[in-house]
Formats: C-alpha cells, structure tokens, sequence
C-alpha cells in the first residue's frame, strides 16, 4: 500500500497533473487532502496511468466524497502555446490550490520541479504518484476529469480518436492531422510532423 504521509502529523496535499505530452486539448491538475485514516477504498489507489479505466472510475467518486478537500483545474491550449508547457502546468496547479477550501501545510507535487505556491512549503518527489496515496488520488482525479473533457469534444471532432487517445499523439490521431487539418484545441506549439500549422478547422476555439 501507499504511504498515508511524507512527515506525519502535518496537513498535507498531493499534487499531480495530466495530459502535458498531448497534441491537443489543456493541461489538467488536481489537489487532494485526503483524512489521516486508512480507508478501505486505499488499497485501490495508485498512479492512474497504472490503474484500468474502471478503476479509475471507480475511485474518483469515492476520492472526491471522501477527501478532506478536493479540486480540479485547467490551462487550455492557448495558455500552454503562450506559457509552454511547463509554466502552464504549474498554472493549472496554482489554480487548482486557489479553489480548495482547507488549505493544507504541505504540498506533495509529483515530479522534480514545481513553482511555489505562497508562503505553503511543498515537496517535489518523483514519481509519487506510485509512493503516495494523496499524489495518486490527485492523478486520478486530473485523469478522470480530462478524460472526460476529451469524450465531449470527441464528439465535435470524432476524425481525431480522442475518445481512445485523449489527444495523445497516437498514429490515427496524427494521421488525421495530416488529413483534416488542426482543430482549434489543438496546441501549436506542439508541431506535428507533416501538418500544416496554419490549417485549422471549426472555427472558433471555446474550451468546455
């Protein structure tokens, strides 16, 4: 099982995101405070990318019922092409941590690189995800929710798969770059070999 703390007896939230290496779409972030008690619904939890969608949906109603306090939040396909990547990542964090409505003592960030939050001390760990159960919960919850992001706009661009690729650069959804051009949500700063950069389809960008 994964560890309940990094240094017990202090307030501590897990940090993670989802969907920095896609094509398309924003980068999503979730903050997890999860109660200092070993709940049943823990043995589940893991790094989502090692977890079965089923799983996952599973776990994100008990996470988000359970959890002390709980957010999700966005930087969309603009904000990555005008901050890269990187610093819109650390956007989405920072406005997930502004939303929670307890404010934790600690933040426990996935990865090696973080940009301060305030005056909240936070700890970066590698791979945490697999280490820490707040980490974990707070990957499951940026999976699930961009997941779901993505199913809806699947359905205003189905040539690109990503109700299945979740706009990861997989081989259908690049050679339907290739074919159809690039959608509004697609992220130009991440060039495709092949695509034109200026072909763009559907008119204007809303991100949901």
């Amino acid at each position: 099982m994964l560890k309940l703390f990094h240094t017990k007896g202090s307030s501590e939230a897990g940090v993670d995101e989802a969907g920095r290496g896609c094509l398309a779409g924003p980068v999503t972030a979730s903050v997890v405070l999860l109660p200092a008690k070993r709940l049943k619904w823990y043995a589940l939890l893991n790094d989502s990318k090692q977890l079965s969608k089923e799983v996952r949906d599973q776990l994100r109603p008990l996470i988000e019922r359970d959890a002390i306090a709980w957010q999700v939040a966005f930087a969309d396909h603009l904000e990555i092409d005008e901050l890269n990547i990187l610093n819109a990542t650390y956007l989405a964090m920072h406005r997930a941590i502004d939303k929670l409505a307890v404010k934790p003592d600690c933040l426990l960030i996935d990865g090696n690189r973080f940009k301060p939050y305030g005056s909240i001390p936070h700890q970066c760990i590698i791979k945490g995800d697999a280490k820490y159960l707040n980490i974990a919960a707070a990957s499951v919850l940026a999976k699930t929710h961009r997941d779901e992001l993505m199913q809806q706009l699947h359905i205003q661009f189905p040539n690109y798969g990503w109700n299945k690729n979740k706009a990861y650069g997989t081989t259908l959804h690049r050679e339907a770059i290739a074919t159809h051009g690039n959608t509004p949500y697609h992220r130009k700063s991440f060039i495709v070999k092949g695509c034109s950069e200026n072909s763009t389809i559907g008119g204007p960008s809303t991100m949901l």
